[in-house]
This record gives C-alpha cells, structure tokens and sequence, in this order.
C-alpha cells in the first residue's frame, strides 16, 4: 500500500463548509479502483491548512485511474471553491514500524 498525502490550503472561513464537502465526497473515494482508506486531518499550528491521506494498492491507481475518473472531476468540483491555492501533494510508502 503507499499514501498519497495531499496538503490543503482552504481559504479563510471555509473550513467548515470544506469539511462538509470532503464528508460528501468520501464515497467516491471509497468506490474507487484501489482505494484502500481515507483521512482528513486540520493543522492545529494552522486551521486553514488541512492534510488528506488515502491509501491506494498502487501509486498508479492514484495517478491514472481515480485522477482520469469522473470521481475525480466531481472531488475538484465539491472543493474547487474553498481552495487556496493548488493542493501539494506526495506519495509514500511505509518503510517502519514504531510504538
């Protein structure tokens, strides 16, 4: 399994209303080919900045088959206006356990 880890700007105010549309958009992430898992979480040092963290089989179902996916087109529609700025984003892969 690796992680795509996205880091969310929202714009000022939008928090809540961003959260909402992540919670309507979380059956689309859980239909989609590969998706294993799915977490929000809010920067305490910085409440407008969010980190999305999904679990794909593959960086490839990530990459090619959810971003060429309607799913995908209507996840940027729910956020697209509480955006500030494009969302950076990363993959992982685990590499060690811990306490």
């Amino acid at each position: 399994m690796i992680f795509e880890i996205a880091t969310i700007k929202i714009l000022p105010g939008h928090e809540g209303a961003f959260e909402e549309a992540v919670l309507e958009a979380y059956p689309l992430f859980q239909q989609a080919a590969g998706a294993l898992s799915m977490t929000l979480n809010r920067v305490l040092e910085s409440t407008s900045t969010y980190e999305l963290r999904v679990g794909w089989e593959t960086v490839e179902h990530h990459t090619e088959t959810f971003r060429s996916s309607e799913a995908f087109g209507r996840w940027r529609e729910l956020i697209g206006e509480h955006l500030d700025g494009v969302p950076a984003v990363v993959h992982t892969e685990h590499v060690l356990n811990g306490f």
